[in-house]
Protein backbone atom coordinates (compact mmCIF):
# COMPACT_ATOMS: atom_id res chain seq x y z
CA UNK A 1 0.00 0.00 0.00
CA UNK A 2 1.34 3.45 -0.90
CA UNK A 3 2.39 6.00 1.69
CA UNK A 4 1.49 9.69 1.55
CA UNK A 5 4.27 12.28 1.50
CA UNK A 6 3.18 13.46 4.93
CA UNK A 7 3.28 9.93 6.36
CA UNK A 8 6.65 9.25 4.74
CA UNK A 9 8.07 12.42 6.24
CA UNK A 10 6.69 11.52 9.65
CA UNK A 11 8.17 8.04 9.45
CA UNK A 12 11.54 9.45 8.41
CA UNK A 13 11.51 11.78 11.38
CA UNK A 14 10.65 8.90 13.69
CA UNK A 15 13.49 6.79 12.32
CA UNK A 16 15.94 9.67 12.67
CA UNK A 17 14.98 10.13 16.29
CA UNK A 18 15.21 6.43 17.01
CA UNK A 19 18.61 6.16 15.35
CA UNK A 20 20.22 9.00 17.28
CA UNK A 21 23.37 7.88 19.05
CA UNK A 22 22.92 7.51 22.77
CA UNK A 23 23.92 10.60 24.68
CA UNK A 24 25.99 10.53 27.84
CA UNK A 25 23.99 8.60 30.37
CA UNK A 26 22.58 10.57 33.26
CA UNK A 27 22.72 7.35 35.27
CA UNK A 28 25.22 4.56 35.00
CA UNK A 29 24.45 1.19 33.52
CA UNK A 30 24.18 -1.74 35.90
CA UNK A 31 24.32 -5.51 35.99
CA UNK A 32 21.62 -6.10 38.57
CA UNK A 33 18.27 -4.68 39.59
CA UNK A 34 19.66 -2.37 42.26
CA UNK A 35 20.23 0.74 40.17
CA UNK A 36 17.37 0.26 37.72
CA UNK A 37 14.73 2.56 39.31
CA UNK A 38 17.18 5.48 39.47
CA UNK A 39 18.27 4.80 35.89
CA UNK A 40 14.64 4.89 34.72
CA UNK A 41 14.05 8.29 36.30
CA UNK A 42 17.24 9.68 34.78
CA UNK A 43 16.38 8.22 31.39
CA UNK A 44 12.89 9.75 31.47
CA UNK A 45 14.44 13.19 32.05
CA UNK A 46 16.82 12.64 29.15
CA UNK A 47 14.02 11.40 26.87
CA UNK A 48 11.83 14.38 27.76
CA UNK A 49 14.68 16.72 26.83
CA UNK A 50 14.95 14.93 23.49
CA UNK A 51 11.32 15.47 22.58
CA UNK A 52 9.41 12.48 23.93
CA UNK A 53 6.28 13.94 25.51
CA UNK A 54 5.73 13.36 29.21
CA UNK A 55 2.36 11.69 28.65
CA UNK A 56 4.03 9.02 26.52
CA UNK A 57 6.79 8.54 29.08
CA UNK A 58 4.33 8.18 31.94
CA UNK A 59 2.24 5.64 29.98
CA UNK A 60 5.25 3.71 28.72
CA UNK A 61 6.98 3.41 32.09
CA UNK A 62 3.90 2.95 34.27
CA UNK A 63 4.47 -0.81 34.59
CA UNK A 64 8.13 -1.13 33.63
CA UNK A 65 10.31 -3.24 35.90
CA UNK A 66 13.68 -4.91 35.80
CA UNK A 67 13.25 -7.98 33.58
CA UNK A 68 15.26 -10.83 35.10
CA UNK A 69 14.01 -13.27 32.47
CA UNK A 70 15.38 -11.01 29.74
CA UNK A 71 18.82 -10.94 31.36
CA UNK A 72 18.80 -14.74 31.71
CA UNK A 73 17.88 -15.09 28.03
CA UNK A 74 20.52 -12.57 26.98
CA UNK A 75 23.23 -14.46 28.83
CA UNK A 76 22.12 -17.92 27.76
CA UNK A 77 21.73 -18.03 23.96
CA UNK A 78 23.24 -21.50 23.71
CA UNK A 79 21.24 -22.73 20.72
CA UNK A 80 23.29 -20.58 18.35
CA UNK A 81 26.37 -22.61 19.31
CA UNK A 82 24.83 -25.88 18.10
CA UNK A 83 25.77 -27.60 14.87
CA UNK A 84 23.45 -27.00 11.93
CA UNK A 85 21.95 -30.48 12.29
CA UNK A 86 21.39 -29.98 16.04
CA UNK A 87 19.93 -26.53 15.49
CA UNK A 88 17.52 -27.75 12.82
CA UNK A 89 16.36 -30.54 15.12
CA UNK A 90 15.98 -28.24 18.13
CA UNK A 91 13.99 -25.69 16.12
CA UNK A 92 11.80 -28.32 14.47
CA UNK A 93 13.03 -27.76 10.93
CA UNK A 94 11.14 -30.73 9.45
CA UNK A 95 7.86 -29.56 11.01
CA UNK A 96 8.40 -25.99 9.77
CA UNK A 97 8.99 -27.28 6.25
CA UNK A 98 5.86 -29.44 6.32
CA UNK A 99 3.62 -26.71 7.74
CA UNK A 100 5.28 -24.09 5.59
CA UNK A 101 4.38 -25.90 2.38
CA UNK A 102 0.77 -26.11 3.50
CA UNK A 103 0.63 -22.44 4.53
CA UNK A 104 2.17 -21.41 1.23
CA UNK A 105 -0.72 -23.04 -0.61
CA UNK A 106 -3.35 -21.69 1.77
CA UNK A 107 -2.03 -18.14 1.47
CA UNK A 108 -0.95 -18.20 -2.17
CA UNK A 109 -2.53 -14.85 -3.04
CA UNK A 110 -0.81 -13.12 -0.11
CA UNK A 111 2.61 -14.53 -0.93
CA UNK A 112 2.21 -13.73 -4.63
CA UNK A 113 1.31 -10.15 -3.74
CA UNK A 114 4.31 -9.82 -1.43
CA UNK A 115 6.71 -11.28 -3.98
CA UNK A 116 5.34 -9.00 -6.67
CA UNK A 117 5.98 -5.94 -4.53
CA UNK A 118 9.20 -6.82 -2.70
CA UNK A 119 10.76 -9.55 -4.82
CA UNK A 120 10.97 -12.02 -1.91
CA UNK A 121 9.47 -15.51 -2.47
CA UNK A 122 7.40 -17.37 0.10
CA UNK A 123 10.08 -19.84 1.25
CA UNK A 124 12.38 -17.63 3.32
CA UNK A 125 9.43 -15.67 4.72
CA UNK A 126 7.78 -18.88 5.90
CA UNK A 127 11.10 -20.13 7.26
CA UNK A 128 11.49 -16.97 9.33
CA UNK A 129 7.83 -16.99 10.42
CA UNK A 130 8.08 -20.62 11.50
CA UNK A 131 11.45 -20.30 13.21
CA UNK A 132 10.58 -17.13 15.09
CA UNK A 133 7.10 -17.85 16.46
CA UNK A 134 5.84 -21.18 15.09
CA UNK A 135 3.81 -19.27 12.48
CA UNK A 136 2.41 -16.86 15.04
CA UNK A 137 1.66 -19.50 17.65
CA UNK A 138 3.96 -18.11 20.34
CA UNK A 139 4.87 -14.43 20.31
CA UNK A 140 6.51 -14.39 23.74
CA UNK A 141 5.29 -13.48 27.21
CA UNK A 142 7.74 -10.83 28.40
CA UNK A 143 6.61 -7.24 28.92
CA UNK A 144 8.13 -5.54 25.88
CA UNK A 145 8.97 -2.16 27.38
CA UNK A 146 10.46 -3.77 30.50
CA UNK A 147 12.64 -6.00 28.33
CA UNK A 148 13.96 -3.16 26.18
CA UNK A 149 14.46 -0.80 29.15
CA UNK A 150 16.32 -3.50 31.08
CA UNK A 151 18.70 -4.09 28.17
CA UNK A 152 19.19 -0.33 27.74
CA UNK A 153 20.20 -0.18 31.41
CA UNK A 154 22.32 -3.35 31.31
CA UNK A 155 26.04 -2.77 30.80
CA UNK A 156 26.44 -5.33 28.02
CA UNK A 157 24.95 -3.32 25.10
CA UNK A 158 23.47 -0.11 26.52
CA UNK A 159 23.89 2.11 23.46
CA UNK A 160 22.24 -0.35 21.07
CA UNK A 161 19.26 -0.95 23.32
CA UNK A 162 18.93 2.69 24.33
CA UNK A 163 18.24 3.37 20.66
CA UNK A 164 15.75 0.49 20.65
CA UNK A 165 14.06 2.03 23.71
CA UNK A 166 13.72 5.38 21.97
CA UNK A 167 12.20 3.56 19.00
CA UNK A 168 9.76 1.76 21.31
CA UNK A 169 8.71 5.09 22.82
CA UNK A 170 8.08 6.45 19.33
CA UNK A 171 5.86 3.45 18.65
CA UNK A 172 3.93 4.08 21.87
CA UNK A 173 3.61 7.76 21.02
CA UNK A 174 2.18 6.92 17.59
CA UNK A 175 -0.20 4.27 18.92
CA UNK A 176 1.58 1.37 17.20
CA UNK A 177 2.81 -0.30 20.41
CA UNK A 178 0.64 -0.74 23.50
CA UNK A 179 2.38 0.04 26.81
CA UNK A 180 1.14 -3.35 28.02
CA UNK A 181 2.41 -5.29 24.97
CA UNK A 182 4.19 -8.58 25.52
CA UNK A 183 6.63 -10.36 23.27
CA UNK A 184 10.03 -12.02 23.16
CA UNK A 185 12.76 -11.68 25.75
CA UNK A 186 14.75 -8.97 23.97
CA UNK A 187 11.72 -6.83 23.16
CA UNK A 188 11.03 -8.31 19.74
CA UNK A 189 7.53 -7.58 18.45
CA UNK A 190 5.06 -9.59 16.41
CA UNK A 191 4.79 -12.74 14.36
CA UNK A 192 8.28 -12.48 12.89
CA UNK A 193 9.87 -10.74 15.90
CA UNK A 194 10.94 -7.23 14.90
CA UNK A 195 12.96 -5.09 17.27
CA UNK A 196 11.34 -1.65 17.77
CA UNK A 197 13.73 0.27 15.50
CA UNK A 198 13.03 -2.19 12.69
CA UNK A 199 9.28 -1.69 13.13
CA UNK A 200 9.86 2.01 12.54
CA UNK A 201 12.12 1.48 9.55
CA UNK A 202 10.58 -1.52 7.79
CA UNK A 203 7.08 -1.99 9.19
CA UNK A 204 4.41 -1.78 6.47
CA UNK A 205 0.65 -2.14 6.17
CA UNK A 206 0.42 -5.45 4.34
CA UNK A 207 -3.34 -5.96 4.59
CA UNK A 208 -4.34 -2.43 3.53
CA UNK A 209 -6.34 -1.52 6.63
CA UNK A 210 -4.43 1.71 7.23
CA UNK A 211 -2.31 0.65 10.18
CA UNK A 212 0.72 -1.47 11.01
CA UNK A 213 0.01 -4.43 13.29
CA UNK A 214 2.79 -7.00 13.38
CA UNK A 215 1.04 -8.94 16.15
CA UNK A 216 -2.49 -9.40 14.84
CA UNK A 217 -1.91 -9.29 11.07
CA UNK A 218 0.12 -11.99 9.35
CA UNK A 219 -0.01 -9.90 6.16
CA UNK A 220 1.63 -6.95 7.95
CA UNK A 221 4.23 -9.19 9.59
CA UNK A 222 5.18 -11.02 6.39
CA UNK A 223 5.19 -7.93 4.17
CA UNK A 224 7.33 -6.12 6.75
CA UNK A 225 9.74 -9.05 6.78
CA UNK A 226 9.99 -8.92 3.00
CA UNK A 227 10.56 -5.16 3.21
CA UNK A 228 13.34 -5.78 5.75
CA UNK A 229 15.05 -8.26 3.42
CA UNK A 230 14.69 -5.89 0.47
CA UNK A 231 16.20 -3.15 2.63
CA UNK A 232 19.17 -5.43 3.26
CA UNK A 233 19.92 -5.90 -0.41
CA UNK A 234 17.50 -8.59 -1.60
CA UNK A 235 17.62 -8.93 -5.40
CA UNK A 236 14.42 -10.30 -7.03
CA UNK A 237 14.99 -13.62 -8.76
CA UNK A 238 18.45 -14.26 -7.29
CA UNK A 239 19.27 -17.25 -5.09
CA UNK A 240 19.49 -17.14 -1.32
CA UNK A 241 21.76 -20.06 -0.49
CA UNK A 242 25.27 -19.47 0.95
CA UNK A 243 27.41 -17.83 -1.72
CA UNK A 244 24.39 -16.56 -3.67
CA UNK A 245 23.31 -12.95 -4.01
CA UNK A 246 20.54 -12.91 -1.44
CA UNK A 247 22.25 -14.80 1.36
CA UNK A 248 23.58 -11.47 2.59
CA UNK A 249 20.02 -10.29 3.24
CA UNK A 250 19.43 -13.38 5.40
CA UNK A 251 22.61 -12.53 7.28
CA UNK A 252 21.04 -9.16 8.02
CA UNK A 253 18.11 -10.90 9.67
CA UNK A 254 20.18 -12.76 12.27
CA UNK A 255 23.89 -12.64 13.04
CA UNK A 256 24.18 -16.36 13.89
CA UNK A 257 25.49 -18.33 10.92
CA UNK A 258 23.59 -21.47 11.97
CA UNK A 259 20.34 -19.48 11.90
CA UNK A 260 21.14 -18.01 8.47
CA UNK A 261 21.83 -21.43 6.98
CA UNK A 262 18.68 -22.88 8.54
CA UNK A 263 16.53 -20.18 6.94
CA UNK A 264 18.15 -20.89 3.57
CA UNK A 265 17.61 -24.66 3.84
CA UNK A 266 14.04 -24.47 5.12
CA UNK A 267 13.11 -21.77 2.60
CA UNK A 268 14.47 -23.79 -0.33
CA UNK A 269 12.56 -26.89 0.77
CA UNK A 270 9.31 -24.89 1.00
CA UNK A 271 9.90 -23.22 -2.36
CA UNK A 272 10.75 -26.58 -3.95
CA UNK A 273 14.24 -25.50 -4.99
Amino acid sequence: MGMTAKAAGLLAAMITTAALPATAYAARCGNDAGGFPAWVEAFKQEASARGIDKGTLNKAFANVGYAKATIRADRGQKSFKLSLEQFMQKRGGATIIRRGKSLKQQNAALFNRIESRYGVPAGPLLAIWGMETGFGGFLGKEHTLSAVATLAYDCRRPEYFTNQLYAALQLVQKGILSPSARGAAHGEIGQTQFLPANVLKYGVDGDGNGRIDLVGSKADALASTANFLRGHGWTPGAGYQPGQANFGALQGWNAASVYQRAIAIIGAEIDGN
